[in-house]
C-alpha cells in the first residue's frame, strides 16, 4: 500500500461516525483525485467533477487539446449538476475557477436587475472571462437570479493553487467574495520543498541528460514553489539568479544568497542554461527571449499549459517536435539551436498526493462543520495550525504503527490534535502503565534540571560561598550571598 492509501484509510477510521460528518453536503471537485472524491463520497457528500482546472497537475479528468471554451461549458455543466434550483454547497477549486464563474454570474445579475443591461464579453481582454461572460448572458433571459441562489446556498471553497489562491485574494481585496476560502496548501514547507524540486528534476532527467553542476540557472520568481526550485538547484551545484520585480520577493532571495537580477536581456543570449518559470502570468517573460536563447537550453515550466495570451507567438517560425506530452523540442531555422521545453510532470512525492488530499477532507469538514456560525467570514484564510497538525498526525501515525508492534496496551493511545489542544502528535496515553516508573523519571528529571541550572550558575561565577547538599530526591543549596551582575 501506498502512503496516501495508508492516510485514506486513517481519515476513514478517525472520522468514522453512526452519522456521517458530511450528510447531505453537495461538493464540486475541480482540482481533486479519485482517492478524495471517494473519500468524501463515504463521509457522506455527494461530489461531483465537472473538468480540471488548467493549473492543475493531475490532469485524469480532462483530455489532451481541451479547448478554453470546452472547459469552461463542463465548469458550468458541473455548477448547473443539481438543477435549477440547486447548486453546490461547497467547491473544492484548484485555480478559483470555479468561484470566478459564480461571482461573475452574481454581479451580471444584479447589473440587470438594475439596468437591464447584459454582460458584453467584448469590454475584457481577458480570453477566459470573454467565455464567462458569453455563457452567463445566454443564460440571464431564462433564470435572471440563478447564480445568487447558489451564492445562497455556498457554504466555501477549498482552494489549492497558488494562482487560485491569488485570484481569491485579489476578490476578497476588491470585495467581491461572498464566501469564506480556505487556501490547503499554504504549508511551505510541503509545497516548495517536496513538490516544484521534485518535479523540477524529475522533468530534467526525463527530457535530457544534462549535468547540472556548474551550469547557470535563472528561477523566474520567489514564491513558495520557485524558492524551493533556487534552493535544490544550487545543492545540486548549479549556479542560481532569481529573476523577480517584486521588491519582497527579491529581498527574500538576497537574504537567502541568491543574484537577484531585474532584466532578462543580459544572461538569455550566452549565459544560462535552465529557465524556471512559476505559475504567475508575470512571470512568463522569459520566452519571450526563446529566439535569443543558447543551444540546449531548457525552460521548465511549473503550469502543464503554455496557451496565454501572446506566449504561442514567441514560438512562431520555430519547428517544434513533440517528445512526450511533456516535452517539446523547438529548433530555430535560422540559428539551428534547440530549445527544450518541460512541462510539469506533477510532483512524484507520495507525501505531496497523501499531504494534498488530507488537507482538502479536514478543510471541508471544516466549513460544513462551522457553517452557520460566525467562525469563517468572506476571506481567504490559510490552512488553520489546529487542521495543518492534524494532517500532520494523519501522516506521521501510520508510519509509526508500521514502525513499532503495536499491543493491546498501545491500542487506542494515538492523538490527533484538535483545535485548543495544541500540536502534539506523539503517541500518548492517559494513564501510563507503570505510575511509580513514571514517578520515578519525573524524580529524576527534576534533578537534572536542578543541577543543570546550579552548575551553569557556578561557571558564570555568580555564587560567592554557596553550600549544596544533596538529600535524594532533592537539592539544597544554601546561597549566602549572590553576586546580580548588569543594571
Amino acid at each position: 500500500m501506498t502512503l496516501i492509501d495508508d492516510v485514506c484509510a486513517f481519515v476513514k477510521g478517525y472520522y468514522n461516525a453512526e452519522a456521517p460528518p458530511l450528510r447531505d453536503a453537495r461538493i464540486i471537485a475541480m482540482d481533486s483525485s479519485k482517492v478524495v472524491m471517494k473519500t468524501l463520497g463515504s463521509l457522506g457528500a455527494e461530489v461531483h467533477k465537472p473538468s480540471e482546472n488548467t493549473y492543475s497537475t493531475y490532469f485524469s479528468f480532462g483530455w489532451k487539446g481541451e479547448t478554453r471554451e470546452e472547459h469552461w461549458k463542463r465548469i458550468k455543466r458541473g455548477l448547473d449538476h443539481w438543477g435549477p434550483a440547486g447548486g453546490p454547497s461547497l467547491i473544492l477549486d484548484g485555480g478559483g475557477e470555479a468561484t470566478l464563474f459564480i461571482l461573475e454570474g452574481v454581479k451580471a445579475e444584479k447589473a440587470f436587475a438594475d439596468t437591464g443591461q447584459l454582460p458584453d464579453p467584448s469590454s475584457t481582454d481577458d480570453a477566459d472571462l470573454k467565455i464567462i461572460l458569453s455563457m452567463i448572458r445566454d443564460g440571464l433571459n431564462t433564470d435572471p437570479k440563478r447564480y445568487h441562489k447558489m451564492k445562497d446556498g455556498l457554504v466555501g471553497v477549498c482552494v489549492a493553487t497558488i494562482e487560485g489562491v491569488k485570484r481569491l485574494v485579489q476578490l476578497q481585496a476588491n470585495g467581491t467574495l461572498l464566501f469564506p476560502a480556505i487556501y490547503v496548501t499554504g504549508s511551505k514547507f510541503i509545497s516548495s520543498l517536496y513538490g516544484c524540486c521534485y518535479s523540477l528534476f524529475d522533468g530534467i532527467k526525463r527530457a535530457t541528460n544534462m549535468l547540472i553542476p556548474g551550469k547557470k540557472a535563472i528561477v523566474c520568481g520567489y514564491d513558495e514553489g520557485s524558492e524551493g526550485c533556487a534552493i535544490v538547484l544550487e545543492q545540486a551545484g548549479a549556479d542560481v539568479s532569481v529573476y523577480t520585480v517584486d521588491p519582497n520577493h527579491a529581498l527574500q532571495a538576497d537574504l537567502r544568497g541568491f543574484h537577484v537580477i531585474k532584466t532578462l536581456d543580459d544572461v538569455v543570449s550566452s549565459e544560462a542554461d535552465i529557465f524556471v518559470t512559476n505559475m504567475n502570468k508575470d512571470n512568463m517573460d522569459v520566452v519571450k527571449h526563446v529566439k535569443r536563447m543558447k543551444n540546449k537550453a531548457i525552460i521548465y515550466h511549473m503550469d502543464p499549459i503554455l496557451d496565454y495570451a501572446g506566449v504561442q507567438q514567441c514560438f512562431s517560425g520555430m519547428q517544434r517536435t513533440i517528445v512526450n506530452p511533456q516535452i517539446d523540442k523547438w529548433v530555430c531555422p535560422e540559428t539551428k539551436s534547440s530549445v527544450t521545453v518541460l512541462k510539469n510532470t506533477g510532483c512524484p512525492a507520495d507525501l505531496m498526493s497523501s499531504w494534498s488530499f488530507a488537507s482538502l477532507v479536514v478543510a471541508v469538514l471544516e466549513l460544513w462543520g462551522k457553517r452557520g456560525t460566525d467562525k469563517y467570514e468572506n476571506k481567504v484564510y490559510d490552512l488553520p495550525e489546529h487542521l495543518e497538525a492534524k494532517v500532520s498526525a494523519f501522516h506521521f501515525l501510520p508510519k509509526l504503527i508500521k514502525t513499532k508492534k503495536e499491543t493491546n496496551s498501545q491500542a487506542g493511545q494515538v492523538f490527533v490534535p484538535k483545535e485548543g489542544q495544541g500540536n502534539n502528535v506523539f503517541p500518548m496515553s492517559a494513564e501510563p502503565n507503570n505510575c511509580k516508573t513514571s514517578a520515578k523519571i519525573r524524580e529524576i528529571l527534576a534533578m537534572g534540571l536542578k543541577a543543570c541550572g546550579l552548575f551553569g550558575i557556578a561557571a558564570l561565577g555568580l555564587i560567592n560561598g554557596a553550600e549544596v547538599s544533596f538529600s535524594k530526591p532533592t537539592v539544597c543549596v544554601e546561597l549566602p550571598s549572590i553576586t546580580i551582575w548588569g543594571n
